[in-house]
């Protein structure tokens, strides 16, 4: 049977590499301790220089692993960036390019028992030979042993890989099985495979089969077994399975390999995506696995939390791994949350040269081999992000998918119409819409032909939003995204839209806003939300969502005019009220919006009634009242229409009412100057129900809220960390978008802090992570002058093993 041991502690790191530090008996003086997941080099929030993380680091560590006769001994690194040359006791053993896919070293034969010397000198330059380099590319890679890494000791004979693949028989499931035996004794004979395969219900299928081993070095064993009922894995009920496969010999058990397997049939076709046979309309977001400061190094939790985030927070059904294989932790939760996952082969527009092309293939097989049993993955992208077309190279990576996996269908991103077309999907990044044009194109005028279609990116670049931007640019932002989501779910033929992006990250100097971010994700780099986000999340119907996107400051507004408020809500109406009296009630616009699950509700009237009941106009008289108000918001005072200075003498004159009596009503019903301050209220209704509210008043400030997305973390197979997001908020639990405030945040104990010690709220909030350092408490404390000081105790305890 294997055995399993993390090695993500106690290494020793040096960014400066020298020659000779790869050696078993190097000066280690200079060397810093490290713990995996570890990034080359932290950088600042923004302006900085991106060369900086390009560098020749050094990692090592000592092993105490005793050679055994009959049992073989591996390294498994899941990702280093870029290029890896691996030492064992100063002797060269691995070479891996390519920073997204993990690799395997083996070690038998090398192990002492002593204290052997573990050394990987890494390579973070942008090399031409390594996707997605070779030209420019819109992010950052960093560097660094950025995931984990594992020592595994097996038997000689042992179960290399695993393919299963869930199909439908009859009226029920079968599994057919795929195992990669590796076979280093050469040993011949009878064998058995055991299957067993557990649901949640704890319902126990099992299946035997006989195997012969043939000697060969290398083996693959097909076998299929009967699962009979099942419960499907989708969307709403992910359903998932546990495999188990074991490999014997005389009875005895050689080896088991574990995974989890979903029953799900997925099919991109000419009229839509159908999962399980339900036609389901794909809602999506890209996800950058970036993170401020330490780039990619982030363990199980924090990506853990991205799925969670688009799934729970955001409301969306599929997520885009733009534009490389992303971490196991976050493709396990996918699969535990029901969300869908479009995974493609690290590369942006640049196609490099014949080494290149074939690092781009073993990059595509490295991810396919290692994802394959994940049921979240519906579609392999197979082509390079927005790259030219290439005829012999993608029927190539086409070819290797299919091989490697019939199970899925696969995809490749263009960004230009026509293109050759190998893959099962045309998927397309579609950046028409720029506030005024229609949102998207039509499959016909991209595509060209009657094939499964999909929108793989839309706005991001076309509309970069910051949280500290004027309120009319972030509901803007909202908006266009709302657009091109409306669009797509009336088109039958689109099979989804995949919004460009979940946050903002890190990237090179070509691109973004000149400060090294590019400011087009829904959420900030801390995953804080912008108005994007409820935008996404008012389209789901797991919970009740209400946003109002206003601050309901009319200075904030272009020529100082309340024209109309949008409410982000899935509610079915909106009831205002301003003062506690009643305003009026509002249905969602399906004039704007028809094909939206929810379209936004907008808001144009904040008068109501209260011209007739508090000054007696007659309601025609009245209503003629707000019509020329709302005439004087959106043409100003000095430049009505015609028609609208006519009605507004013909009510002065039956009115009697002189010029300054107009302005009085206008400043009292409109502007609100020089009155008590105006508090208004949001009620959002589900049929009668009363299911949502929402205030709005005066800017002032009421303290600032600091919440940890949790107060336990465990250490497990490495640190653990936790994200704590800080808000300055009104009285009524309103971030305050434009304050600067900055705050002073010192951590103590079993834990440190990941950034700077001073950090500024951004658009009203800001957030930063802590890493554990141990089993202990952590003591974190947030002060600044006009907040004061809170204190915050996170406990850290360790995994026990199973």
């Amino acid at each position: 049977m294997r055995t399993v041991h993390p090695l993500n502690d106690d290494w020793l790191f040096l960014a400066a590499y020298q020659e000779g530090l790869e050696q078993a008996d190097a000066d280690e003086s200079a060397f810093v301790p490290a713990r995996l997941p570890h990034t080359s080099r932290e950088l600042p929030f923004n302006n900085f220089d991106e060369r900086d993380s390009q560098l020749i680091s050094c990692y090592r560590r000592r092993i105490r692993v005793a050679p055994r006769e009959g049992r073989r001994v591996f390294l498994h690194f899941e990702g280093v960036m870029a290029a890896a040359k691996v030492y064992y006791n100063g002797a060269p053993i691995a070479e891996h390019l390519g920073g997204y896919t993990p690799f395997t070293c083996e070690l038998t034969g090398l192990v002492t028992g002593g204290n052997d010397v573990l050394a990987v000198v890494v390579d973070s330059h942008e090399r031409a030979d390594i996707p997605p380099f070779g030209y420019v590319i819109d992010y950052l890679t960093y560097g660094g042993i950025y995931r984990e890494v594992w020592l595994e000791e097996t038997n000689e004979v042992y179960l290399q890989n695993v393919h299963a693949m869930p199909r439908k028989s009859g009226g029920g499931w079968r599994v057919d099985l795929s195992v990669s035996l590796e076979n280093g004794s050469g040993a011949t004979g009878e064998a058995e495979i055991a299957c067993s395969l557990t649901g949640a219900d704890g319902a126990v299928r099992t299946h035997r089969q006989s195997a012969a081993l043939t000697g060969e070095r290398q083996q693959s064993i097909d076998l299929s077994f009967d699962a009979g009922d099942v419960r499907l894995w989708g969307i709403r009920e992910p359903n998932l399975y546990d495999l188990r496969v074991t490999l014997l010999s005389d009875g005895a058990a050689l080896d088991e390999f574990d995974c989890r397997i979903g029953f799900r049939e997925a099919a991109f076709t000419p009229d839509g995506f159908f999962l399980n046979g339900e036609r389901v309309k794909l809602r999506g977001l890209n996800r950058h696995q970036s993170y401020p400061y330490v780039g990619n190094a982030m363990p199980k939790r924090a990506q853990e939390r991205d799925a969670e985030l688009l799934k729970r927070e955001l409301g969306v059904n599929l997520a885009r791994t733009s534009h490389y294989p992303q971490s196991k932790h976050f493709l396990n939760r996918c699969d535990e949350l029901g969300l869908l996952v479009f995974e493609e082969i690290p590369g942006w527009q640049h196609i490099g040269n014949d080494a290149w092309k074939r690092n781009a293939m073993t990059a595509l097989e490295e991810m396919i081999t290692r994802d394959w049993n994940h049921p979240s993955i519906v579609l392999w992208g197979v082509r390079v992000n927005e790259s030219p077309d290439d005829d012999a190279f993608y029927r190539e990576t086409n070819a290797l998918a299919h091989r490697l996996d019939a199970t899925r269908q696969t995809g490749g991103v263009r960004n230009f119409e026509g293109s050759h077309l190998f893959e099962d999907v045309y998927t397309y990044n579609d950046f028409l819409h720029n506030g005024i044009t229609k949102a998207l194109k039509s499959r016909d005028e991209v595509a060209r032909a009657h094939v499964p279609y999909m929108v793989t990116e839309h706005n991001g670049h076309m509309f970069p939003t910051k949280k500290v931007d004027c309120e009319e640019k972030r509901v803007e932002h909202a908006l266009r995204h709302l657009r091109v989501l409306d669009s797509m779910y009336g088109a039958d033929e689109i099979s989804g839209a995949i919004g460009w992006c979940m946050s903002d990250y890190n990237t090179h100097k070509d691109f973004g806003s000149g400060d090294k971010i590019c400011y087009h994700g829904v959420t900030d780099m801390f995953r804080l939300p912008k108005y994007a986000a409820a935008a996404y999340r008012s389209q789901q119907d797991d919970e009740v969502v209400m946003e109002v996107a206003s601050g309901m400051s009319q200075g904030d507004r272009t020529g100082s005019t309340m024209d109309c408020v949008y409410v982000f809500t899935n509610c079915d109406s909106v009831r205002l009220y301003k003062n506690e009296a009643y305003i009026g009630s509002y249905a969602p616009d399906r004039t704007a919006f028809p094909n939206l699950p929810h379209p936004p509700v907008i808001i144009t009237d904040f008068i109501g009634e209260l011209l007739a009941a508090n000054e007696g106009f007659p309601k025609k008289d009245a209503d003629r009242i707000k019509r020329i108000f709302a005439a004087i918001i959106k043409y100003g005072d000095k430049s009505l229409p015609l028609r609208d200075r006519l009605s507004m003498g013909y009510v002065m004159l039956k009115r009697r009412l002189r010029y300054d009596d107009a302005v009085d009503l206008f400043m009292r019903y409109v502007a609100g100057w020089g009155s008590e301050a105006t508090e208004y209220r949001f009620e959002g209704y589900v049929g009668d129900r009363l299911a949502a509210t929402v205030l709005r008043g005066a800017s002032t400030t009421a303290g600032l809220n600091v919440t940890p997305d949790t107060l336990q973390l465990v250490e497990g197979d490495t640190y653990d960390v936790c994200r704590v997001a800080m808000e300055h908020v009104d009285p009524f639990g309103m971030t305050l978008p434009y304050s600067a405030e900055a705050v002073r945040v010192t951590v103590s104990g079993a834990g440190e802090r990941i950034g700077p010690e001073l950090i500024p709220l951004v658009g009203g909030s800001a957030a930063f992570w802590v890493k554990s350092a141990g089993a202990g408490e952590i003591l974190v404390a947030v002060e600044s002058e006009r907040f004061g000081r809170q204190e915050l105790t996170l406990r850290v305890t360790r995994e026990t093993a199973p």
